[in-house]
């Protein structure tokens, strides 16, 4: 079911893992430039026919909104202790993002005055998957970090099913995040909508969430026009695994991250051959037992694999990498060997630190870069939701000190205009004003 590589030291990745991207498809993208076209010249309209044939919703008399009706009814749908486990969920995530809040700070020095002008952004677009795996989770991790940045508007675009409907659970965690606009359009069409505007939905300044290819490449399209998190691909687990683990919480892990889509990732590193035929034989008894069992199949088949390494330090230059998503290490002492991670999303030390406990609960966000893009992404936080603006005051006396370098560096550069800026405040008889 999943392949086992033994590899020779020194010995690279294997082909099937060293090619992830899912931006490559040009009749995809040609298809989302369309839809993008669309979008921006006919706005709702374009928006009822996009949902109607890709969503089989017909909005038109309803209309692309969801009504407070809708939220309350959604909280008499939702079981009580699922709607506790979302507060306590809010709660965590908050409680770790508000850490990361920055502040305005000027440094004065005798003449002059350098600082940093922190400014939350204006709103935000919340774009959330829908389909076969609601992902209320999903909400709270893309809502939070913008709220608790202090955006005081955040607009949230996520697929209806046939009926029009939103999954209630969804709508609850929204609500809990303060989302007061909620629309029903999926794909690249609510990129679109979000980055350019409609009649019924304003546009923002940055979208955030994960999607699809569809949504994906209408992200990277709409790139500029409003700023996004980062184009996310499929999810992807790597285990890192010695002997002291267990092989059924390993399999059990494999199959948290192949249940996502018949294109992710799960992959095992391991010292161990013992871990490795244990991890092989324990799958297919726990995929026997999953409701989404064709697609964790069809991840573990065609994506996963079981690297069998000589030693740990091996293994660690084989995760580095690959750079995933989410990263396990199940080993003893996992916290000594936290020095020689570079390059993950997302870290979790020891054998009870599964990678579902950083998709609902723990509280670090769990929009994570993907498809190898940890080497130079980052998870989704607060910052992603300011704006920084340089602060710069010099008086008098300090330009006066300055100005000739200032007047060389711009000459040197063949910038006349930039030297004359510098120098004409010290002219012979310019008064100072």
């Amino acid at each position: 079911m999943i392949p086992i590589y033994p590899l020779k030291k020194g010995e690279g990745l294997p082909e099937k893992l060293r090619s992830r991207s899912q931006l490559t498809q040009k009749d995809v993208s040609a298809a989302v430039a369309e839809i993008l076209a669309a979008v921006r010249a006919r706005g709702d309209e374009a928006l009822y026919e996009y949902e109607e044939r890709f969503d089989h919703a017909d909005l038109r008399k309803a209309g692309l909104a969801v009504t407070r009706g809708e939220v309350e009814a959604a909280y008499r749908a939702v079981e009580p202790a699922l709607v506790e486990t979302l507060r306590r969920s809010r709660d965590n995530i908050i409680a770790f993002h508000e850490k990361q809040l920055e502040k305005t700070w000027v440094d004065f020095q005798e003449g002059s005055a350098l600082g940093q002008l922190v400014r939350p952004l204006a709103r935000a677009g919340v774009y959330v998957p829908g389909g076969t795996a609601p992902l209320s989770s999903s909400v709270l991790m893309n809502a939070l970090p913008a709220k608790v940045a202090g955006v005081s508007s955040i607009a949230m675009c996520t697929p209806p099913g046939p009926d029009g409907s939103i999954n209630p659970a969804m709508l609850v965690a929204a609500d809990l995040c303060g989302i007061q606009e909620i629309y029903k359009v999926g794909g690249a069409q609510a990129i679109a909508a979000l980055a350019f505007g409609t009649k019924t939905i304003r546009p923002v300044d940055k979208i955030v969430g994960p999607g699809n290819l569809y949504v994906a490449n209408a992200k990277r399209a709409v790139y500029g026009f409003v700023g996004i998190d980062m184009v996310a691909g499929p999810s992807e687990v790597l285990i890192v695994a010695d002997e002291t683990a267990n092989p059924r919480y390993v399999a059990a892990d494999l199959l948290s991250q192949a249940e996502h889509d018949k294109v992710a990732a799960p992959i095992l590193i391991t010292t161990s051959e013992a871990l490795a035929a244990a991890v092989q034989a324990e799958l297919p008894a726990q995929l026997a037992a999953l409701p989404r069992a064709e697609i964790a199949r069809a991840a573990l088949e065609n994506n996963g694999a079981i690297l069998l390494a000589e030693d740990l330090d091996t293994a660690f230059d084989l995760a580095n990498l690959v750079a995933p998503e989410h990263l396990e290490l199940c080993i003893a002492d996992a916290f000594s060997h936290l020095g020689k991670v570079r390059n993950a999303g997302a870290c979790f030390l020891g054998h009870f630190s599964p990678e579902p406990l950083g998709d609902y609960f723990a509280g670090p966000n769990h929009v994570l870069p993907t498809s190898g893009t940890a080497r130079f992404f980052s998870p989704l936080t607060v910052q992603d939701f300011l704006k920084r603006t340089s602060i710069v005051y010099y008086s008098r006396e300090k330009l006066a000190s300055s100005y000739e370098d200032i007047a060389r560096f711009a000459r040197a550069e063949k910038l006349e205009a930039h030297a004359r800026s510098a120098e004409i405040r010290f002219l012979d008889g310019e008064k100072e004003g």
